[in-house]
Protein backbone atom coordinates (compact mmCIF):
# COMPACT_ATOMS: atom_id res chain seq x y z
CA UNK A 1 0.00 0.00 0.00
CA UNK A 2 1.28 3.46 -0.92
CA UNK A 3 1.18 6.07 1.85
CA UNK A 4 0.99 9.82 1.37
CA UNK A 5 3.73 12.05 2.73
CA UNK A 6 2.98 15.75 2.54
CA UNK A 7 5.99 17.98 1.97
CA UNK A 8 6.79 21.65 1.92
CA UNK A 9 9.97 22.69 0.16
CA UNK A 10 12.31 25.12 1.92
CA UNK A 11 12.54 27.03 -1.37
CA UNK A 12 10.28 29.89 -2.37
CA UNK A 13 9.20 31.39 -5.69
CA UNK A 14 8.40 34.81 -4.31
CA UNK A 15 9.27 36.60 -1.08
CA UNK A 16 5.84 36.07 0.43
CA UNK A 17 4.94 34.79 3.91
CA UNK A 18 2.58 32.14 2.52
CA UNK A 19 5.56 30.44 0.85
CA UNK A 20 7.61 30.03 4.04
CA UNK A 21 7.90 26.77 5.98
CA UNK A 22 5.53 27.74 8.84
CA UNK A 23 2.86 28.53 6.26
CA UNK A 24 3.51 25.23 4.50
CA UNK A 25 3.13 23.51 7.87
CA UNK A 26 -0.41 24.95 8.00
CA UNK A 27 -1.13 23.30 4.64
CA UNK A 28 0.25 19.99 5.89
CA UNK A 29 -1.91 20.15 9.03
CA UNK A 30 -4.92 20.76 6.77
CA UNK A 31 -3.97 17.80 4.57
CA UNK A 32 -3.69 15.58 7.65
CA UNK A 33 -7.14 16.77 8.81
CA UNK A 34 -5.65 17.30 12.26
CA UNK A 35 -8.34 19.68 13.49
CA UNK A 36 -11.11 17.23 12.59
CA UNK A 37 -9.40 14.37 14.45
CA UNK A 38 -8.64 15.78 17.87
CA UNK A 39 -12.00 16.87 19.29
CA UNK A 40 -12.18 15.85 22.94
CA UNK A 41 -8.75 14.18 22.79
CA UNK A 42 -5.93 14.69 25.27
CA UNK A 43 -3.18 15.32 22.72
CA UNK A 44 0.48 14.74 23.47
CA UNK A 45 2.71 16.79 21.19
CA UNK A 46 5.94 14.80 21.45
CA UNK A 47 8.94 17.03 20.84
CA UNK A 48 12.65 16.87 21.46
CA UNK A 49 13.27 20.04 23.43
CA UNK A 50 17.07 19.78 23.38
CA UNK A 51 19.07 20.96 26.36
CA UNK A 52 21.74 23.38 27.48
CA UNK A 53 22.54 25.82 24.62
CA UNK A 54 21.13 23.99 21.60
CA UNK A 55 19.29 26.36 19.25
CA UNK A 56 18.64 24.20 16.18
CA UNK A 57 15.65 22.56 17.87
CA UNK A 58 12.19 23.24 16.42
CA UNK A 59 11.41 26.95 16.56
CA UNK A 60 8.40 27.94 18.73
CA UNK A 61 6.67 29.43 15.67
CA UNK A 62 6.17 25.91 14.26
CA UNK A 63 5.13 24.42 17.59
CA UNK A 64 2.61 27.17 18.28
CA UNK A 65 0.91 26.47 14.95
CA UNK A 66 0.44 22.80 15.83
CA UNK A 67 -0.82 23.65 19.31
CA UNK A 68 -3.30 26.17 17.89
CA UNK A 69 -4.58 23.66 15.32
CA UNK A 70 -5.23 21.16 18.12
CA UNK A 71 -7.07 23.80 20.15
CA UNK A 72 -9.08 24.87 17.10
CA UNK A 73 -10.22 21.27 16.70
CA UNK A 74 -11.34 20.98 20.32
CA UNK A 75 -8.35 18.98 21.56
CA UNK A 76 -6.48 19.50 24.81
CA UNK A 77 -2.78 19.69 23.94
CA UNK A 78 0.30 19.31 26.09
CA UNK A 79 3.95 19.04 25.15
CA UNK A 80 6.16 16.28 26.51
CA UNK A 81 9.76 15.14 26.47
CA UNK A 82 12.23 13.47 28.83
CA UNK A 83 12.53 15.14 32.23
CA UNK A 84 16.02 16.60 31.88
CA UNK A 85 15.13 18.25 28.57
CA UNK A 86 11.93 19.70 30.00
CA UNK A 87 14.02 21.09 32.87
CA UNK A 88 15.16 24.61 31.97
CA UNK A 89 13.59 24.38 28.49
CA UNK A 90 12.55 28.00 28.95
CA UNK A 91 16.21 28.86 28.31
CA UNK A 92 15.60 27.74 24.72
CA UNK A 93 12.36 29.68 24.34
CA UNK A 94 9.98 26.90 25.37
CA UNK A 95 7.36 28.10 27.86
CA UNK A 96 3.64 27.42 28.18
CA UNK A 97 2.98 31.10 27.46
CA UNK A 98 4.98 31.04 24.21
CA UNK A 99 3.84 27.63 22.96
CA UNK A 100 0.25 27.87 24.12
CA UNK A 101 -0.03 24.73 26.27
CA UNK A 102 1.59 23.01 29.27
CA UNK A 103 4.96 21.21 29.06
CA UNK A 104 5.29 17.99 31.08
CA UNK A 105 8.15 15.55 31.69
CA UNK A 106 7.06 12.33 29.98
CA UNK A 107 7.69 10.04 32.97
CA UNK A 108 7.30 12.68 35.67
CA UNK A 109 10.04 14.85 37.19
CA UNK A 110 11.73 11.81 38.75
CA UNK A 111 11.40 9.62 35.63
CA UNK A 112 9.40 7.03 37.62
CA UNK A 113 5.87 7.39 36.22
CA UNK A 114 5.61 4.65 33.59
CA UNK A 115 3.74 1.55 32.45
CA UNK A 116 5.44 -1.82 31.81
CA UNK A 117 5.12 -3.65 28.50
CA UNK A 118 6.57 -7.08 27.76
CA UNK A 119 8.52 -7.77 24.56
CA UNK A 120 11.59 -10.00 24.66
CA UNK A 121 14.50 -8.81 22.54
CA UNK A 122 18.12 -9.72 23.35
CA UNK A 123 18.77 -8.38 26.89
CA UNK A 124 15.43 -6.57 27.07
CA UNK A 125 12.14 -8.00 28.27
CA UNK A 126 10.23 -5.23 30.05
CA UNK A 127 9.89 -1.82 28.37
CA UNK A 128 8.68 1.11 30.47
CA UNK A 129 6.51 3.54 28.51
CA UNK A 130 6.38 7.03 30.02
CA UNK A 131 3.12 7.64 31.84
CA UNK A 132 2.21 10.99 30.29
CA UNK A 133 2.61 9.47 26.84
CA UNK A 134 0.42 6.45 27.53
CA UNK A 135 -2.20 8.54 29.36
CA UNK A 136 -2.73 10.68 26.24
CA UNK A 137 -5.42 9.65 23.77
CA UNK A 138 -3.80 11.17 20.67
CA UNK A 139 -0.15 11.83 19.78
CA UNK A 140 1.49 14.23 17.36
CA UNK A 141 5.08 13.10 16.85
CA UNK A 142 7.04 16.20 15.75
CA UNK A 143 10.72 15.50 15.07
CA UNK A 144 13.68 17.68 14.21
CA UNK A 145 15.87 15.85 11.69
CA UNK A 146 19.58 15.56 12.51
CA UNK A 147 22.46 13.12 12.50
CA UNK A 148 22.85 10.61 15.32
CA UNK A 149 25.93 8.58 16.35
CA UNK A 150 23.92 5.42 17.17
CA UNK A 151 21.24 5.35 14.49
CA UNK A 152 22.85 7.41 11.72
CA UNK A 153 20.03 9.94 11.94
CA UNK A 154 17.28 11.05 14.27
CA UNK A 155 13.77 11.31 12.86
CA UNK A 156 10.22 10.40 13.78
CA UNK A 157 11.16 6.88 14.90
CA UNK A 158 13.86 8.09 17.26
CA UNK A 159 11.63 10.84 18.67
CA UNK A 160 9.22 8.17 19.89
CA UNK A 161 11.62 5.28 20.47
CA UNK A 162 13.86 7.05 22.97
CA UNK A 163 11.72 9.97 24.06
CA UNK A 164 8.74 7.90 25.19
CA UNK A 165 10.61 5.41 27.39
CA UNK A 166 12.14 5.85 30.84
CA UNK A 167 15.89 6.35 31.20
CA UNK A 168 16.38 2.78 32.42
CA UNK A 169 14.78 1.36 29.29
CA UNK A 170 16.80 3.71 27.07
CA UNK A 171 19.99 2.42 28.70
CA UNK A 172 18.92 -1.17 28.11
CA UNK A 173 18.16 -0.33 24.49
CA UNK A 174 21.72 0.89 23.99
CA UNK A 175 23.03 -2.26 25.68
CA UNK A 176 21.51 -4.50 22.99
CA UNK A 177 24.52 -3.59 20.87
CA UNK A 178 26.70 -5.60 23.27
CA UNK A 179 24.46 -8.66 23.29
CA UNK A 180 26.15 -10.38 20.32
CA UNK A 181 29.76 -11.13 21.19
CA UNK A 182 32.41 -9.14 19.33
CA UNK A 183 35.59 -9.50 21.46
CA UNK A 184 37.28 -12.90 21.76
CA UNK A 185 40.12 -12.53 24.26
CA UNK A 186 41.22 -16.15 23.82
CA UNK A 187 42.45 -15.14 20.35
CA UNK A 188 44.51 -12.25 21.69
CA UNK A 189 46.50 -13.27 24.78
CA UNK A 190 49.26 -10.68 24.22
CA UNK A 191 48.66 -7.57 26.35
CA UNK A 192 50.92 -5.49 24.12
CA UNK A 193 48.77 -6.35 21.09
CA UNK A 194 45.62 -5.45 23.02
CA UNK A 195 47.16 -2.07 23.77
CA UNK A 196 47.91 -1.63 20.07
CA UNK A 197 44.28 -2.39 19.26
CA UNK A 198 43.06 0.26 21.69
CA UNK A 199 45.63 2.75 20.43
CA UNK A 200 44.63 2.14 16.80
CA UNK A 201 41.17 3.65 17.28
CA UNK A 202 41.27 7.39 16.50
CA UNK A 203 37.84 8.06 18.02
CA UNK A 204 38.42 6.38 21.39
CA UNK A 205 35.70 3.84 20.70
CA UNK A 206 37.79 0.91 21.98
CA UNK A 207 38.61 0.78 25.70
CA UNK A 208 39.83 -1.72 28.29
CA UNK A 209 37.40 -3.12 30.81
CA UNK A 210 38.01 -1.20 34.04
CA UNK A 211 38.28 -4.44 36.02
CA UNK A 212 39.93 -6.78 33.52
CA UNK A 213 42.46 -5.58 30.95
CA UNK A 214 42.07 -8.78 28.98
CA UNK A 215 38.57 -7.61 28.01
CA UNK A 216 37.93 -4.87 25.45
CA UNK A 217 34.72 -2.90 25.05
CA UNK A 218 33.55 -1.14 21.92
CA UNK A 219 31.63 2.11 22.38
CA UNK A 220 29.41 1.94 19.31
CA UNK A 221 28.44 5.61 19.09
CA UNK A 222 31.91 6.99 18.18
CA UNK A 223 32.84 3.98 15.99
CA UNK A 224 32.64 4.90 12.31
CA UNK A 225 33.88 1.54 11.00
CA UNK A 226 37.22 2.93 9.82
CA UNK A 227 38.59 -0.60 10.45
CA UNK A 228 42.01 0.57 11.64
CA UNK A 229 41.62 -1.83 14.56
CA UNK A 230 41.31 -4.73 12.13
CA UNK A 231 44.78 -4.02 10.83
CA UNK A 232 46.36 -4.81 14.22
CA UNK A 233 43.94 -7.25 15.86
CA UNK A 234 44.62 -10.99 15.37
CA UNK A 235 42.16 -12.50 12.91
CA UNK A 236 38.80 -13.13 14.58
CA UNK A 237 39.73 -11.51 17.89
CA UNK A 238 37.66 -8.37 17.31
CA UNK A 239 34.60 -8.25 15.10
CA UNK A 240 33.23 -4.99 13.74
CA UNK A 241 29.99 -6.60 12.69
CA UNK A 242 26.77 -5.05 11.30
CA UNK A 243 24.70 -7.19 13.69
CA UNK A 244 25.78 -5.15 16.73
CA UNK A 245 25.01 -1.81 15.09
CA UNK A 246 21.68 -3.01 13.65
CA UNK A 247 20.53 -4.23 17.07
CA UNK A 248 19.94 -0.69 18.30
CA UNK A 249 17.97 0.17 15.17
CA UNK A 250 15.74 -2.86 15.72
CA UNK A 251 15.31 -1.92 19.38
CA UNK A 252 14.18 1.55 18.27
CA UNK A 253 11.60 0.02 15.93
CA UNK A 254 10.31 -2.25 18.71
CA UNK A 255 10.16 0.64 21.20
CA UNK A 256 8.20 2.70 18.68
CA UNK A 257 5.81 -0.20 18.04
CA UNK A 258 5.18 -0.63 21.77
CA UNK A 259 4.45 3.08 22.29
CA UNK A 260 2.28 3.47 19.20
CA UNK A 261 0.28 0.39 20.19
CA UNK A 262 -1.01 2.32 23.23
CA UNK A 263 -2.95 4.52 20.78
CA UNK A 264 -5.63 3.67 18.24
CA UNK A 265 -4.00 3.57 14.80
CA UNK A 266 -5.82 6.66 13.55
CA UNK A 267 -4.81 8.66 16.63
CA UNK A 268 -1.12 9.12 15.84
CA UNK A 269 0.34 11.42 13.22
CA UNK A 270 3.87 12.54 12.41
CA UNK A 271 5.67 15.74 11.43
CA UNK A 272 9.35 16.30 10.65
CA UNK A 273 11.31 19.51 10.22
CA UNK A 274 14.48 19.03 8.19
CA UNK A 275 16.31 22.33 8.71
CA UNK A 276 19.67 23.13 10.30
CA UNK A 277 20.56 19.44 10.37
CA UNK A 278 23.58 18.95 12.61
CA UNK A 279 25.97 15.96 12.89
CA UNK A 280 24.64 14.72 16.22
CA UNK A 281 21.47 14.68 18.30
CA UNK A 282 20.00 17.80 19.89
CA UNK A 283 20.46 16.07 23.26
CA UNK A 284 24.18 16.85 23.03
CA UNK A 285 23.22 20.26 24.35
CA UNK A 286 24.69 22.52 21.67
CA UNK A 287 24.25 23.38 18.01
CA UNK A 288 26.95 23.07 15.39
CA UNK A 289 26.91 24.12 11.76
CA UNK A 290 24.43 22.39 9.41
CA UNK A 291 25.95 19.49 7.48
CA UNK A 292 23.15 19.16 4.89
CA UNK A 293 21.08 21.66 2.95
CA UNK A 294 17.63 22.33 4.40
CA UNK A 295 15.13 19.80 3.06
CA UNK A 296 11.82 21.28 4.22
CA UNK A 297 8.93 20.06 6.34
CA UNK A 298 7.09 16.71 6.13
CA UNK A 299 3.87 15.25 7.48
CA UNK A 300 2.23 11.82 7.32
CA UNK A 301 0.11 9.36 9.27
CA UNK A 302 2.67 6.69 8.30
CA UNK A 303 5.87 6.77 10.37
CA UNK A 304 7.72 4.41 8.04
CA UNK A 305 6.84 6.47 4.98
CA UNK A 306 7.72 9.84 6.50
CA UNK A 307 11.17 8.79 7.73
CA UNK A 308 11.82 7.05 4.39
CA UNK A 309 10.82 10.23 2.51
CA UNK A 310 13.04 12.37 4.74
CA UNK A 311 15.99 10.06 4.06
CA UNK A 312 15.34 10.01 0.32
CA UNK A 313 15.13 13.81 0.09
CA UNK A 314 18.15 14.47 2.32
CA UNK A 315 20.06 11.73 0.52
CA UNK A 316 19.99 13.79 -2.68
CA UNK A 317 22.23 16.38 -1.03
CA UNK A 318 25.95 16.14 -0.48
CA UNK A 319 27.50 16.60 2.93
CA UNK A 320 28.67 20.15 3.53
CA UNK A 321 32.11 18.87 4.41
CA UNK A 322 33.51 22.24 5.42
CA UNK A 323 30.85 22.36 8.15
CA UNK A 324 31.69 18.96 9.62
CA UNK A 325 33.55 19.31 12.95
CA UNK A 326 37.23 18.67 12.35
CA UNK A 327 37.33 15.86 14.92
CA UNK A 328 35.00 13.81 12.72
CA UNK A 329 36.05 11.70 9.74
CA UNK A 330 33.95 11.53 6.58
CA UNK A 331 33.90 8.09 4.99
CA UNK A 332 33.77 8.47 1.21
CA UNK A 333 31.47 5.60 0.26
CA UNK A 334 28.27 5.49 -1.80
CA UNK A 335 25.96 5.53 1.22
CA UNK A 336 23.55 8.09 2.67
CA UNK A 337 25.32 11.29 3.81
CA UNK A 338 24.46 10.53 7.44
CA UNK A 339 26.17 7.13 7.07
CA UNK A 340 29.18 8.79 5.47
CA UNK A 341 29.51 10.72 8.69
CA UNK A 342 28.73 7.99 11.24
CA UNK A 343 29.69 4.80 9.41
CA UNK A 344 28.14 2.52 6.83
CA UNK A 345 26.85 0.00 9.43
CA UNK A 346 24.73 2.78 10.90
CA UNK A 347 22.47 2.64 7.86
CA UNK A 348 19.71 5.19 8.60
CA UNK A 349 17.28 3.21 6.45
CA UNK A 350 17.55 0.21 8.77
CA UNK A 351 15.00 1.46 11.29
CA UNK A 352 12.32 2.05 8.64
CA UNK A 353 12.86 -1.43 7.23
CA UNK A 354 12.41 -2.90 10.70
CA UNK A 355 9.36 -0.67 11.16
CA UNK A 356 7.73 -2.02 8.02
CA UNK A 357 8.41 -5.59 9.15
CA UNK A 358 6.59 -4.79 12.41
CA UNK A 359 3.58 -3.49 10.51
CA UNK A 360 4.06 0.17 11.42
CA UNK A 361 3.77 1.45 7.86
CA UNK A 362 4.89 1.21 4.28
CA UNK A 363 8.17 1.96 2.51
CA UNK A 364 6.11 2.85 -0.57
CA UNK A 365 4.97 6.44 -0.48
CA UNK A 366 3.77 9.32 -2.63
CA UNK A 367 5.43 12.65 -1.91
CA UNK A 368 2.80 15.38 -2.18
CA UNK A 369 4.20 18.89 -2.55
CA UNK A 370 1.75 21.19 -0.73
CA UNK A 371 3.07 24.38 -2.39
CA UNK A 372 5.14 23.67 -5.52
CA UNK A 373 7.96 26.08 -6.26
CA UNK A 374 7.75 27.76 -9.66
CA UNK A 375 10.93 28.22 -11.61
CA UNK A 376 10.85 31.91 -12.48
CA UNK A 377 13.33 34.29 -14.01
CA UNK A 378 14.09 37.70 -12.50
CA UNK A 379 10.91 39.69 -11.84
CA UNK A 380 9.34 41.72 -9.05
CA UNK A 381 9.86 40.02 -5.70
CA UNK A 382 6.16 40.15 -4.89
CA UNK A 383 6.51 41.47 -1.37
CA UNK A 384 7.08 44.98 -0.08
CA UNK A 385 7.04 46.45 3.41
CA UNK A 386 5.57 49.93 3.53
CA UNK A 387 7.50 52.60 5.43
CA UNK A 388 4.27 53.60 7.17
Amino acid sequence: MTSKVYWGSPRQTFLQPNETLPAKLDLILDALNLRDRVKGEMVCLKLHLGNNISYSVIHPVFIRKVVQAIKDGGGKPFISDVSWDVHACEERGYTAEVLGCPIYPAAGPGDHYAYPHEWEYKNLKTWMVAGMIEDATFMVDFAHIKGHPATGFGGCFKNIALGCMTGKTRGQMHDVQHYDRYWFKELCADEEVRQQIVDSCPTGALVFDKNDRSELHLHFDPCNMCMRCQQVAPQGALKIDPVNFAAFQEACAISTAITMDTFAKEKVTHLALATHMTPVCDCFGFTSMPILADAGIFGSDDIVAIDKAVLDVTGRSALIKENVPTCMEVISKPVHPFAQLHGEYKDPYQVVRYGEQLGLGSLDYELVDVFPVQEKGPQPMGYYISAE
